[in-house]
């Protein structure tokens, strides 16, 4: 055989393989450098909260820091949109959560779509939410709200933080499931809710459950139900709404999620350290001062899980007429 050409070829065969390994070596070296964590709302709000608990313990299991940033407006999609036009290389993600999938819904027309957008790398938390009411209401738990609803079609009002919020949809999931009216009133978050139904000027009102437990707490409000399944620490004499309404559960999902595309081996490092980092005691009883669960989902039950929920939000939304105002 022609040296040449056997030169020629095992430089090809070399090539190859430098070329198949190349980003297999990148993936075992990731991360080596630090990795940015975008939130698509204000310092010192929920979520951020949650980042930040991640990015502060993260960085002793990947060897390298993580660092937050808030790019807030839009509902979360300015951050979102920022992450999905990222370099797919796992060093911009992206704190996720439920309120993306619904405002995809209410902006049909947005380029960005979260189940395509992005890759899911794990479930982190869930942010309970409290059907709080004025103590005067003639309703103390689900059974007595629900008996209520429906013996009373429009005579009592809700405050929400807005329309197309979880908060929002899931007490519409209450008024479908009961067949019952109630007009919705969107406020501008808990912090002007609870006023206003201490006073009475709104009889009920959704809000997370940090905000409501410590009101109810005080007895400045009754704490009527928790529209998730799960028990939080704090929280444990406050009924469930499915206590009323057998299997309804209806809570904000935090998420950790980066640009669709990124390389396979790069996910699972990610998971695996938020794994380790959700299984901590100590996380636990932090997040729950925040009004928050730990709720690891891996990779692929992820993504399912965001198709149907997706899904059941536009369900919803279609049959309760809601669009954005």
């Amino acid at each position: 055989m022609n040296p040449n050409r056997l030169f020629a070829g095992r430089r090809a065969l070399l090539a190859l393989a430098l070329s198949l390994a190349a980003p297999l070596a990148g993936a075992q070296a990731f991360p080596n450098r630090p990795i940015k964590l975008m939130v698509g709302y204000a310092a010192g709000g929920g979520v951020d909260a949650m980042a930040r608990l991640l990015a502060q313990r993260l960085p002793q299991l990947l060897g390298q820091q993580v660092v937050v940033e808030n790019r807030a407006g839009a509902s979360g999609m300015i951050a979102a949109d920022a992450v999905a036009r990222a370099p797919a290389d796992g060093y911009t993600l992206l704190m996720g959560e439920t309120g993306m999938l619904i405002s995809s819904h209410l902006q049909p027309r947005a380029n960005l779509d979260p189940l395509k957008s992005f890759t899911p790398v794990a479930g982190t938390f869930v942010a309970p939410l409290l059907i709080v009411a004025n103590n005067a209401l003639p309703a103390k738990n689900p059974q007595e709200l629900v008996a209520l609803l429906k013996a009373s079609p429009g005579k009592y009002a809700y405050a929400t933080s807005g329309v197309g919020t979880v908060h929002h949809l899931g007490f519409e999931m209450l008024k479908a499931q009961t067949q019952s009216f109630i007009v919705h009133i969107p406020y501008r978050g808990a912090s002007q809710i609870l006023p206003d139904v201490i006073s009475g000027q709104v009889p009920i009102g959704v809000v997370s459950a940090a905000a409501g437990l410590a009101q109810a707490r005080a007895g400045k409000v009754t704490a009527i139900a928790l529209m998730n399944t799960g028990k939080l620490a704090g929280a444990e004499n406050v009924p469930a709404l499915a206590d009323a309404l057998p299997g309804f559960n209806v809570a904000p999902r935090l998420m950790l999620l980066a640009p669709a595309g990124t390389p396979q081996a790069v996910v699972e490092r990610l998971n695996d350290a938020v794994r380790t980092v959700l299984a901590s005691a100590e996380v636990a009883q932090s997040a729950s001062q925040q009004g928050a669960i730990p709720a690891y989902v891996p990779p692929a039950q992820l993504a399912t899980l965001l198709d149907q929920e997706s899904a059941e939000w536009a369900r919803v939304m279609k049959a309760q007429k809601i669009a954005a105002e």
